[in-house]
């Protein structure tokens, strides 16, 4: 499984550190990180140019005390973190940082990281190999405090043709003849689609979020988290199961929707692969009453403050209202 090799390409790394071998040198970095980043820019849309150029500068390469100690690759602080914390000397003395179990979960919450703060929502607009906005971008939205940053990253990506990998993944995700790391490809067992840039399969009978975890060898709360749904339930078939986070917004030319009967806010967030928590907020829905059948939902932005004044589709009650009465005729 993908996630196994990665896992023995990090032991293989800790062991060559306790033989007291060199340090891990640039193209080691890069040639043992690609296909992560690689998956991680299908899963997500964020270049595995830019995944790998950060990880080389905020880690050194692997060689940081946070990527050797924390296995932090990337110079995340805690924030809201909730787990395991390792404290460095950084902007500040004694900063608090994110502690990771392995690289791969590194990884992963990198991707989580950039997906889940606004700040950063404009890059995913982006497309996906422009490494050099993504780079102006990041640097612009906070993410290091040099002024330099963005400019290092395009130069270690243009230095070591990074944006290969990214090309790679658009053209299919084949890696290159001389990449040999052994087959460490996921294969799923199902059709693998894609709505808003973002992965998803179609739901089987019997299928739980637990059955659909382990076939597509996910962590165990990401089909829940990802899909608004509770562990253990069980899926009706049919249904869009999302494999990645929902976006933001929708897709562009898909600006609202007009609420069918029995249709709920979580139906059009499936539909469109919108979070969920952005349309309440787009449109200042209430959770506990939700929104009546016609009403237009603001798929890509919030919704403007003449709300009242636009069309708004009829229910069928009120079509049958001003339908002509039938004629009753007396013989």
């Amino acid at each position: 499984m993908f996630r196994k090799g990665v896992l023995l390409c990090c032991c293989l790394m800790i062991l060559f550190r306790v033989l007291g071998q060199e340090k891990m040198s640039r193209p080691a970095y890069i040639e043992m990180y690609a296909e992560l980043a690689m998956k991680e820019m299908s899963r997500t849309g964020i270049p595995a140019s830019i995944t790998l150029a950060q990880g080389c500068l905020e880690s050194d390469n692997g060689n940081s005390r946070l990527a050797v100690n924390a296995n932090n690759h990337f110079g995340i602080k805690c924030h809201d973190w909730t787990g395991r914390k390792v404290y460095h000397d950084d902007d500040e003395k004694n900063e608090c940082f994110r502690k990771y179990r392995d690289v791969y979960q590194s990884y992963i919450d990198h991707s989580e990281f950039l997906l889940g703060k606004p700040r950063y929502a404009e890059l995913f607009e982006l497309k996906p190999d422009d490494y050099k906005r993504w780079a102006t971008g990041l640097q612009k939205s906070g993410y290091a405090t040099s002024r330099q940053y963005a400019s290092l990253l395009i130069r270690i990506i243009e230095d070591n043709q990074l944006y290969r990998y990214d090309q790679m993944v658009l053209e299919g995700g084949r890696m290159p003849e001389d990449f040999n790391r052994g087959t460490m490809e996921m294969k799923p067992s199902r059709e693998v689609l894609t709505n808003n840039r973002i992965e998803y399969v179609i739901s089987r009978h019997g299928d739980t979020p637990e059955s659909l975890r382990d076939e597509m060898d996910m962590y165990p709360w990401e089909i829940c988290r990802y899909n608004d749904i509770n562990r253990g339930a069980v899926l009706d078939s049919g249904m869009v199961i999302y494999l990645q986070p929902k976006r933001r917004r929708a897709e562009k030319g898909n600006e609202t929707h007009l609420l069918e009967e029995g249709q709920t806010l979580k139906d059009v967030s499936q539909l469109y692969g919108v979070k969920l928590k952005m349309l309440y907020r787009y449109n200042d829905i209430d959770r506990e009453t939700g929104a009546e059948p016609g009403t237009r939902i603001w798929l890509r932005r919030k919704m403007p403050s003449d709300k009242e004044a636009l069309p708004r589709k009829r229910t069928r009650e009120e079509e049958r209202d001003d339908e002509p009465a039938e004629m009753e005729f007396e013989f």
